[in-house]
Formats: C-alpha cells, structure tokens, sequence
C-alpha cells in the first residue's frame, strides 16, 4: 500500500517537472495585450473566429518546437546559432532591438499589473495613481522574487500563477457557454465577418497574438535550467510544448468564448476591468471579481517570466559579442554581472512608461514584437536544414511547410500593422 501512494502521488509531480518549461513560456506569452485581444475580438466577430486562435497556437508551437530541437540536436542557444552561422552584424542589430523590446513590454506589463491591482484593491481615487502605484510595486517584487529566489522559486510561484489563471477563465468560460454547436462551428468552419472592414485585420491580430513574440526564445534557457542536453529530450520537450500550447489555445478559446457574450468598448487592459464589471452584471457580482483574479494570474505571470527570463538574452548576447565566450548554461547566467544589470534595468528603466497611455504603449509593443517572428520563422529555415549542424533532426517537409506559412503570414501582419 504505501508504494502505491508513492507511486500516485509521485505520477503528478513528475508530469509537471515534464511540462514546467512549455508551462512557462506559454504563460510568459500571456499579456494583457493578448487577454484583450481576445475578449475584443470575440466581442466584436463572435464564436466565428475560434479557429484563428488554434491556428495561432499551431503557428507558435511549431516555431518553439524548432527552436529547441535546434538547441537539442546543436548543442547552442538559438542566440549564439545565429552569431555563429549568421556573423556578428546579426547580434548587434538583435541587441537594439532587445533594448527597445524590453522597454516597451517591461511598461506595457507594468501598467497591465496597476490596473488590475487598483481594480481589486482601489486605494486610490484617481485610476491612473493605482495603475503606476501598483505598477511600480509589481516591477519591484518581480525583481526581488527573481534576484533572492532563484529558478527554483521562480517555478512554484508561476505554477500558482498558471494554475489560477487557467482555471478562473475557463470556470468563467463555462459559465458564459454558449452551446456546443456554437463552438464547434468557430472551431471548424473558418470564416472572417466584416464588421465594416476590420473584421480581417482583428482575426489577424488573434493569430498574432497567442503565445507571444520574443519571450519563445526563453524555452532554449528554461530546459537548460531542467538539464536538457542533447536529442534524446526531444520527444520530451516536444510533449510538454504540446501539452503547453494546447492549454494557451484553450485559453484563448475561453476569452473569445467570455467575450462573445458581452459587448465590449474599450482598449488594453482597461479592457479586463470593463469586462469584469460587465461579467458582475451579467452572470453574478462576485463573477467580476472571480474573472480579475485569473486575470491577475496571466499578467502578473507574463511580468515574472519576461523579468527572470529575458536577462538570460543579454547574458547570453554579452558572453558571445563582448567576452566572446560560448556555451555557458542559463544556470551560470543567472549568476552573471550582465544577467543581474539587466534585471535591475528592466524592473526600473520601464517604469517611465507608466507615464504614457497604456493603449500606445500596448500599440508599439505589439508593433515591435510582430518583426521578430518572421526572422525566427527564416533563421530555423536556414539552420534547421542543414544536415551538417543538425544531422538526422533537421526539418522534415512538414516543419518547412509549416515555418514558411509562419514566416509569410507573419510578414504579412508586420505590413499590415506598419
């Protein structure tokens, strides 16, 4: 009997020690930009463009699944793939790039976290007051949770975080269902309403928006953290980002779903308390409440994941261009100068963004982000096809096909949004 219980209670904890970097990525990918998104799109479209949300998370996996079978099979971050094969003028072109990135997302989720916050705790009279109040404090705490605790604390409180977010909005989800033949109809029927033209640019706008842009780079470093060495982690990594970005398409499924059933006006994440407040009136008073705190969930784990995740791209871009160092491990990076100097900047650089409207900030952050998809898309294209770096697990004609959808679709998007 007591092997038993060992054996139950052991089977959960080691599928999560599976799943925990694909958890986190996706999670990372999960902004307040993304939530509203998604709830506006579904306010405005409907149910019709569930569909969109899949092919997101599928364009997504498929670039995430790349990456890391690069690393695996390589034995090299993407980072240092792409100084090696590409030349130097790539890293230096990349790292201004990260700078304007970091600012514009580091305020962006600032600002995302004081507006939630001030919804919940309303200490302040004027909203803008709590959003850089409560923004400033959540900068401050993500910074001091990464610096003191470490990786290890840095998993147990995302999966709070993920746990909460995921099951709050899907229970409001199922609350606002809207029959299962509504659903399936989104789901498999593709189609783009209108709605006085906009309606093509929104749908477009979902795809791009599920999983995130840049912060897909940080899988590379989260397994490292779990010792992933080498290709016979392939099948496991491949499961966990399976299991992960299944759970981010659910997730936007259930946003589109909660917006379809309420109208909507409104932008960013002043969005989330218009809809928590119509969520109250709708379904129940404490519905609005129950609904902010998933999604405090989702932009408070977004803030973490970019805090503890993103120095890892300047500690690894300062050891390969200024030391000129290889193969150092995400665990020796975050014991780094370089890695700690860049978490301090981007905890208090950013905080000047509180100062600006949340909706252009959200604007040129969705903007920056939406050029570097197409170069990852292109960059696996070229390195993932040589027999010679990857041997037996370069591309397959799937993977081509799916990586050039990607990167012209998304090229697509960058013009359509420039």
């Amino acid at each position: 009997m007591p092997n038993t219980i060992n054996t139950m209670t052991t089977k959960p904890v080691l599928l999560l020690r599976i799943l925990i970097p694909g958890l986190l990525v996706a999670a990372t990918g999960v902004g307040a930009g993304d939530l509203s998104i998604a709830s506006f799109t579904g306010s405005q479209l409907g149910l019709s463009v569930l569909w969109a949300v899949v092919l997101g998370g599928i364009f997504k996996f498929v670039l995430t699944e790349g990456l890391a079978r690069w690393q695996l099979a390589s034995g090299d971050t993407f980072i240092e793939g792409i100084a090696t094969h590409f030349g130097a003028w790539v890293g230096f072109i990349f790292l201004p790039y990260l700078l304007l990135w970091s600012f514009f997302v580091g305020a962006a989720l600032m600002a995302a976290c004081g507006v939630t916050l001030h919804a919940l705790i309303p200490l302040f009279d004027d909203a803008s007051q709590g959003k850089i109040f409560f923004g400033i404090l959540s900068s401050l705490i993500g910074c001091v949770l990464v610096w003191f605790g470490g990786y290890q604390l840095f998993e147990k409180i995302m999966a709070i975080a993920i746990g909460s977010m995921f099951i709050i909005v899907m229970a409001t989800a199922f609350i606002l269902w809207p029959g299962h033949a509504a659903v399936l109809h989104g789901l498999f029927n593709p189609a783009v309403a209108n709605l006085s033209g906009e309606g093509f640019a929104w749908t477009l706008a979902l795809i791009g928006g599920v999983g995130g842009t840049l912060t897909i780079l940080c899988y590379g470093y989260w397994i490292q953290e779990n010792n992933r060495h080498g290709t016979e982690h392939l099948s496991r990594c491949q499961f966990d980002l399976a299991v992960s970005y299944s759970m981010t398409v659910l997730f936007g499924i259930a946003m589109v779903i909660i917006g379809s059933g309420i109208e909507l006006k409104g932008s960013g994440a002043n969005l989330l308390i218009l809809l928590s407040e119509r969520l109250s009136t709708a379904a129940a008073p404490w519905a609005g409440t129950f609904f902010l705190i998933g999604a405090l969930g989702a932009v408070l784990s977004s803030l973490l994941g970019v805090w503890q995740a993103v120095p890892y791209l300047f500690a690894d871009i300062w050891s390969l261009y200024v030391k000129k160092e290889v193969r150092s491990t995400a665990q020796a990076f975050t014991h780094s100068i370089p890695y700690k100097v860049y978490l301090i900047a981007l905890t208090f650089i950013p905080m000047a963004g509180l100062l600006f409207s949340f909706k252009e900030i959200q604007k040129l952050y969705a903007l920056i982000g939406s050029l570097f998809i197409p170069f990852v898309a292109l960059a696996l294209l070229i390195l993932n096809n040589s027999e010679r770096w990857m041997g037996d697990y370069k591309n397959r004609v799937f993977s081509n096909l799916a990586l050039t959808g990607t990167l012209f679709f998304f090229i697509y998007i960058t013009w359509q949004k420039w």
